[in-house]
């Protein structure tokens, strides 16, 4: 019997590819001879370049970056088995749990290191990347990224500015001239699941910025900034990136993305199963078992277990998502897909504890899933 072991992580407590070493064992505790093929996913966030390594095979590469707050880091980022093609998690250099909730501040904060990133990853021969823009503790619509790799940007008295949202409002003038010479022959996959714009209501500072510490005073001035570098994008490089759904992505990295690189944005779910060759690996299996942290409402938005079960429904294959929490089970889930969902915690437990033992609940509820299943598959009527 083939099954297919497909999570997301359970964020704060396993990454992805825990969540399925704890899975593939209660598995094999129920159906020793079972056939589990692991199947690790990730939505760009943390988790994304062990996610795709350990599904489609690659390295991990170690390097020093710069972090969020202008700090050096030693970080990583992934490089698949074609020695051509690397996958890049923003989060890992310019993530918010890079930064103490004591300092988050979003005007300070930049996208450096994740332009450090694609550097060294040109520099090592790659000619495609794909970036994972999940979890920013930025707002400075991607200035940090652009600077690192060369792009220059000045203000009104023609001095460098430098790092952080706050320097948005500034510029006045933006060279481009020593943007890396081998952007133009890189493919850049940006793995994005929000349509914000770049500004306004539902743009990236009002929306996101509470989350990354910025106060109400300092969300307005960021929306100003940003509209203003807007602006100048659209003067300079003659790209209009204020309206552009996803461009309000990670802070405005989407749109940054999008004008210094020509970067296309893509749902996360697309990228994960085409790199990881989800659909060949599923065509012939018996069951699928999926999960993440919490299922609710947003699940159905192209989420991990969403994602999984859209492409399993095409060739009527049955899916379990077992996840930390459910907070609606409603019919919509089951008619995208989804057969039955289960949650993992086995009675009343603070929070923090069923983090701490994310694994044995998942390797438990999934052998008493798996032990239920047998059964009805071995029942014979009388």
């Amino acid at each position: 019997m083939k099954i297919i072991v497909a999570p997301d992580s359970y964020k704060g407590s396993l990454s992805s590819v825990e969540v399925a070493n704890a899975m593939e064992l209660g598995i094999l505790r129920a159906m020793p001879a079972a056939e589990v093929v692991k199947i690790p996913m990730a939505d760009g966030g943390e988790g994304t370049v062990h996610a795709v390594i350990t599904a489609a095979g690659g390295d991990i590469r170690r390097t020093v970056v710069t972090g969020p707050l202008g700090e050096k880091i030693t970080s990583f980022y992934g490089i698949l088995h074609d020695g051509k093609t690397a996958v890049i998690e923003m989060a890992a250099a310019s993530g918010l749990t890079l930064v103490p909730e004591s300092k988050r501040n979003p005007l300070m904060t930049t996208t450096y290191g994740t332009g450090e990133f694609i550097k060294q990853a040109i520099d090592d021969g790659c000619k495609k990347l794909i970036i994972g823009i999940g979890g920013s503790a930025t707002n400075d619509g991607g200035m940090g990224m652009a600077q690192a790799l060369g792009v220059k940007f000045y203000d009104r008295d023609s001095h460098l500015l430098g790092m952080g949202g706050q320097e948005l409002e500034k510029i006045a003038f933006i060279d481009t001239r020593f943007l890396h010479p081998k952007i133009k022959d890189t493919e850049i996959l940006v793995a994005c699941d929000v349509n914000n714009p770049l500004c306004g209501p539902t743009g990236a500072s009002y929306v996101y910025g509470p989350q990354k510490g910025a106060t109400p005073e300092m969300v307005e001035k960021l929306d100003q900034g940003l509209d203003h570098y807007a602006k100048q994008v659209k003067k300079y490089l003659h790209k209009d990136i204020l309206n552009i759904p996803g461009a309000g992505a990670a802070g405005g990295l989407g749109g940054g993305l999008m004008a210094f690189l020509d970067a296309t944005l893509q749902p996360g779910m697309e990228i994960m199963i085409e790199i990881t060759n989800l659909e060949e690996k599923l065509k012939d299996a018996h069951l699928v078992i999926t999960g993440e942290g919490k299922t609710d409402a947003q699940t159905t938005y192209g989420k991990v277990p969403m994602g999984i079960a859209n492409l399993a429904k095409k060739y009527h294959i049955p899916v379990i998502c077992l996840s930390g929490s459910i907070e609606n089970s409603s019919g919509s889930f089951y008619e995208k897909g989804i057969t039955a969902l289960f949650s993992i915690v086995n009675g009343p437990m603070h929070l923090t504890d069923a983090m701490a033992q994310g694994f044995e609940l998942i390797t438990q509820a999934t052998e008493n899933l798996m032990r239920l299943y047998v059964g009805i598959r071995n029942f014979q009527p009388r």
